[in-house]
């Protein structure tokens, strides 16, 4: 553990535990500010059976990101009562199955970053602690390696840094926001993937079209699909191993 920064390490231990007798259940998910990946969306929507743009359409909010330039999507919560989330119940969490990598993650977040050299992954993780949450005083001891196992929380973690990735090359070489189809296509990748699938991806004439090839390899599941939309964001749009110069 890095005691100066309250850092911690997969191997340091904590105490924690959420149950519905804990008089705080629930409670985190309220007053919501709750943004999303990428894979946060291919998850929930299937839970819900729903296409990629009736999910977002239904229960989401886009803005620009005044860092990055890039649309970020968020859940548009319940106006009405406490700003809650969309999809808690009075008996809990509705798409708990699916529900977002930094709800798995929590009490815990992680930060992760990426040598350019090596290609690398650090992580690093902190210990959230709000004053609603009992969880800190009950529960056994484990590791947040065990954490990770036991929350399902490594596909998510390994999705999300591709992700970061595109994000900080997007930083790298395009500062500012995009032009208005960069966006278009970014959102589309990232956040609409069965329209990308279903128009760009098989309609779309011009150069910016993937080949049959690709389709055929690239589309038979939600998984695969982002991966190759995104490695295909890297050379369409930010122009990944050409000369930056």
């Amino acid at each position: 553990m890095d005691e100066e920064m309250g850092w911690l390490s997969l191997d340091d231990a904590f105490t924690f535990t959420c149950s519905r007798q804990l008089s705080c259940f629930n409670a985190c998910c309220r007053d919501l500010n709750q943004f999303l990946t990428p894979y946060d969306i291919i998850r929930l929507k299937k839970n819900l059976r729903l296409t990629s743009a009736d999910f977002l359409k239904r229960y989401t909010q886009v803005h620009e990101g005044p860092q990055t330039g890039l649309p970020v999507v968020s859940l548009r919560p319940d106006y009405t009562s406490g700003l809650t989330c969309p999809f808690l119940y009075s008996d809990g969490c509705g798409v708990y199955e699916d529900r977002p990598s930094s709800c798995r993650m929590y009490p815990l977040a992680r930060m992760a970053s990426r040598s350019r050299e090596t290609g690398q992954i650090t992580e690093r993780y902190v210990m959230l602690k709000e004053a609603h949450c009992l969880g800190h005083q009950e529960g056994k001891s484990r590791t947040i390696r065990e954490w990770i196992a036991d929350q399902g929380i490594a596909g998510y973690n390994r999705m999300n840094d591709l992700f970061m990735e595109l994000i900080s090359l997007k930083n790298r070489l395009i500062p500012g926001p995009l032009d208005l189809k960069s966006g278009y296509l970014f959102c589309l990748v990232c956040y609409d993937l069965d329209t990308f699938r279903h128009t760009v991806f098989d309609k779309a004439p011009g150069k910016e079209c993937p080949d049959r090839e690709a389709h055929d390899r690239n589309t038979a599941d939600d998984e695969s699909l982002l991966l190759f939309g995104m490695n295909w964001l890297k050379k369409t749009i930010f122009r990944e191993g050409e000369d930056a110069a």
